[in-house]
């Protein structure tokens, strides 16, 4: 065995390392973090307001961490060697706790680029762990278990089941849907834009160019006015100016806009785009791609510097140092730059070239000259109304500069400003070829892309460079935004030209609106952002959420200690959590539409078990209300009356067929629950009826299919006397066996071939697990007890459903009448 162990995040990585070292090393990986805080239960202590995390080495790294331990007995030196930023202390300090290793053999190592130099360098500079860094992580996460653990079981039981909220997470679908707001609550309004081509003769030479009006005229008749008052009129050139005009680089890349610049140039997805960064900075392309610092190294410039002069010559090198913006930054001391700026290619995927050209691209371009321009705006007066003239603008390029190599994106789209004008002066008298006035509308603010999200969450303050990707991408897999191409609509506009002394007015047709890879937020996005925000408006508030990331920078430079920002944090949003659960009212964003002219039943949108629907009538002991879902892209927020009856009327029960069997009918229906298969008639008395099961649309679901689904339940036989059948619910497929219920889960028999033996196997292993979570029943009154929650939680179990205890009450002291008051059951 090697006398030195050096220890890494990711193979990737120690396979690119093992090349720089010698004999007398060995690379090991970690494959990221070996320990997290324990999933049963809270994973913290809240005992004396320590917050200890409960740490456990997770089920898939028990084998490495062993051989880990195995290779730190046989090296004379382990050497950690993970990431440079919070979580890569975190993990250093992981593998020196579990690994119990000892300060006087081993050795904390960074480097932001995995190259021979930098990690021969970072050998001869060994530090100590920075218990600061780690502290910072640790503080973040046990902030994070808190809120995610105490407003999950929240949202569950007055939301939804299987609900999920994050400190994070919550605050960025606020912003989605407050954007979605905006646009719901705008109201577009249109003016006409005059604009003319004029044309003017010069050595022999006509030349064409075109200028806009520098007043819009609200209605048609305005512009018509005004183009009528045109004709015959002598344009000439009232005033020229040109003026020189630079424009300077951007910065190397930091991790934001990184993400913006890929989304913008390449279509990559925030995730995607941390994915292929890693990778190349793995295998050694470029440096630490998590990083708030627009920064470059003293060697490197001077290399970039030397590259330049070499391939554009002197007069395009310009030495530049940018200083770093964002608050906080502390995730690496350096942009993302290239390792080797002379590689133009990289033995890599498609994918990783083409970042790697950009990030390579944009540093270049940083230590670059100005791009010089000359820019000329023409005024043409309007004798025939008061202060209104015509304005043409363009530029010439004098000398390109930086733009030799890359030119920044923006995410507004702007017209081509890179127009040439001839060259004109003062009192050049000008054809007028044409004048139109167009209506234009005044568009709603843009939604958000991926990219767009992540610079709006770096002004806020919001995440740092390392949770942008997973941030974005949690919320689309909880459902509570989506990222969609919308297509656009149809609208009408008016135009009205002045041609040949003639005008001419007409309508036409443009598509408008049309979104491509944007984010909406859903109805359950919507609905659980104004129930936190109502209950929870510290958690959802923007300054509230950047001063904490401020807290976390304090704690990493020595100035807070970390569990006492925690308990400053805790104990009032543990109160908030306990009041919410006990008074606040359920959240389904319902609302009345109105009344069907129909029935003379009202119509109500609002948020079901299975999604957001539409209702028609209310519940009464003779007649069950109507239901139907909404449509993808449809809100609750924005529907209207009459586009909830069209939903309505047009899910009547949809006929499959005949039961051959029988002879009866085969309806699917749209319940309260979702949609069901009905045999028979309403009217029958020996009607049945079953669900879909997940997966089965109303739509595309067959007759045979139906037809096997109503052979539930079926009865499998006994067992302890008493008798075990198989049905499909509203949670899905499940055993029914002496009042209690098994589900079958997705990697169990299927409910239509299960056999009595597994079905019995099934109602044991629930059975045992129950028994850990029981804590106390009750004799009087068997239907009530004492149990965890699925989180761990002590609670209150009563009629399927769980009712969290308070911290103030020890779980085995609480008596049956407390189970009653904590579950609401009024009992004499």
């Amino acid at each position: 065995m090697a006398k030195n162990l050096v220890i890494v995040e990711s193979p990737a990585k120690a396979k690119t390392i093992e090349r720089f070292l010698g004999n007398d090393y060995v690379v090991k990986s970690s494959f990221g973090h070996i320990r997290d805080l324990a999933k049963k239960g809270l994973g913290i202590n809240l005992a004396n307001n320590s917050y200890t995390p409960d740490y456990e080495i997770s089920a898939d790294k028990k084998k490495l961490v062993s051989e880990l331990k195995k290779d730190v007995k046989n090296a004379e030196t382990v050497w950690l060697a993970s990431d440079e930023d919070r979580e890569g202390e975190a993990i250093a300090w992981h593998l020196f706790e579990t690994l119990n290793l000892k300060n006087t053999n081993t050795k904390r190592i960074v480097f932001h680029e995995i190259t021979k130099d930098a990690i021969v360098h970072a050998i001869q500079n060994p530090r100590s762990i920075d218990y600061q860094l780690v502290d910072a992580q640790q503080a973040r996460r046990v902030l994070d278990r808190l809120v995610g653990f105490e407003l999950s079981p929240v949202l569950w039981k007055k939301v939804k089941p299987a609900l999920s909220a994050g400190r994070v997470q919550s605050v960025t679908v606020r912003i989605v849907v407050d954007r979605e707001r905006e646009i719901i609550g705008f109201e577009s309004t249109s003016a006409f834009k005059v604009t003319a081509i004029f044309n003017v003769t010069q050595s022999e030479k006509t030349y064409s160019f075109s200028a806009e009006l520098n007043k819009k005229f609200d209605t048609a008749d305005e512009a018509t006015a005004f183009l009528q008052s045109s004709i015959g009129v002598n344009f000439v050139v009232s005033a020229c100016e040109q003026k020189p005009a630079a424009k300077s680089p951007a910065p190397p890349f930091t991790t934001s806009t990184l993400q913006q610049e890929a989304s913008r140039k390449l279509g990559f997805p925030v995730a995607k785009t941390m994915q292929v960064a890693q990778r190349l900075y793995e295998s050694g392309h470029i440096t630490y791609m998590r990083t708030d610092s627009t920064n470059l190294s003293g060697l490197a410039i001077n290399t970039i510097k030397n590259h330049i002069i070499t391939t554009f010559g002197e007069q395009y090198s310009k030495v530049r140092q940018f200083a770093t913006k964002s608050k906080g930054a502390q995730e690496a001391h350096e942009a993302i730059r290239p390792t080797y700026v002379d590689n133009e290619h990289v033995s890599a995927s498609a994918d990783e070239q083409r970042l790697y050209d950009l990030i390579r691209k944009r540093t270049i371009a940083s230590q670059m000259a100005d791009a010089r321009f000359e820019r000329t705006t023409i005024i043409i007066d309007c004798p025939q109304a008061k202060n209104t003239n015509f304005a043409a603008k363009g530029e010439v390029i004098l000398f390109d500069g930086f733009l030799k190599v890359y030119m920044e994106s923006s995410d507004d789209e702007k017209e081509d400003e890179n127009v040439i004008l001839p060259p004109l002066k003062v009192a050049a008298p000008l054809s007028l070829h044409t004048m139109q006035a167009v209506e234009r509308f005044t568009q709603h603010p843009p939604r958000y892309t991926e990219a767009t999200l992540v610079r709006k969450l770096e002004e806020l303050g919001i995440g740092r460079p390392s949770t942008y990707a997973p941030t974005i991408s949690t919320i689309q897999k909880r459902g509570y935004i989506v990222k969609e191409d919308r297509p656009g609509k149809e609208r009408r506009y008016k135009t009205v030209t002045l041609a040949n002394s003639r005008i001419q007015t007409a309508e036409k047709t443009e598509m408008f609106g049309a979104e491509k890879a944007k984010l909406f937020p859903t109805d359950m996005g919507i609905v659980v952002n104004d129930f936190l925000l109502k209950h929870f408006p510290a958690i959802l508030d923007f300054n509230f959420t950047a001063h904490v990331e401020k807290e976390f920078d304090d704690i990493a430079e020595g100035k807070l200690q970390w569990q006492t920002m925690i308990d400053q944090f805790y104990k009032p949003f543990h109160a908030s959590v306990d009041t919410t659960m006990e008074t606040s009212e359920r959240g389904n964003g319902g609302r009345e539409l109105g009344i069907d002219p129909e029935s003379g039943k009202p119509v109500l949108v609002r948020m079901g078990r299975f999604g957001a629907m539409v209702q028609l009538g209310e519940a009464t002991e003779t007649e069950k209300p109507t239901f139907v879902s909404l449509p993808k892209g449809q809100l609750i927020e924005t529907i209207t009356l009459q586009e909830a009856l069209n939903l309505l009327y047009q899910h009547d029960d949809k006929p499959l067929g005949t039961d051959p069997k029988t002879g009866k009918n085969v309806y699917i229906k749209i319940g309260r629950f979702g949609p069901f298969v009905q045999l028979g008639e309403t009217s029958d008395a020996d009607k049945r009826y079953v669900g879909l099961m997940k997966g089965q649309s109303p739509e595309t679901i067959t007759l045979p299919e139906a037809l096997k689904l109503v052979t539930l339940p079926r009865e499998l036989g006994e067992f302890e006397g008493k008798k075990v059948e198989v049905n499909t619910g509203r949670f899905g497929p499940f055993i029914s066996h002496n009042k209690t219920f098994t589900s079958i889960g997705k990697n169990q028999p299927d409910i239509f071939t299960i056999t009595l033996e597994q079905a019995v196997e099934l109602i044991k292993q629930k059975r045992e697990k129950d028994e850990k979570r029981h804590i106390k029943s009750f004799p009087e009154d068997a239907k009530i007890s004492v149990m965890l929650d699925r989180w761990g939680k002590p609670s209150v179990y009563y009629n399927k459903k769980y009712f969290r205890i308070t911290s103030k009450q020890k779980p085995e002291d609480v008596t049956l009448q407390d189970c009653y008051a904590i579950a609401g059951v009024k009992k004499k």
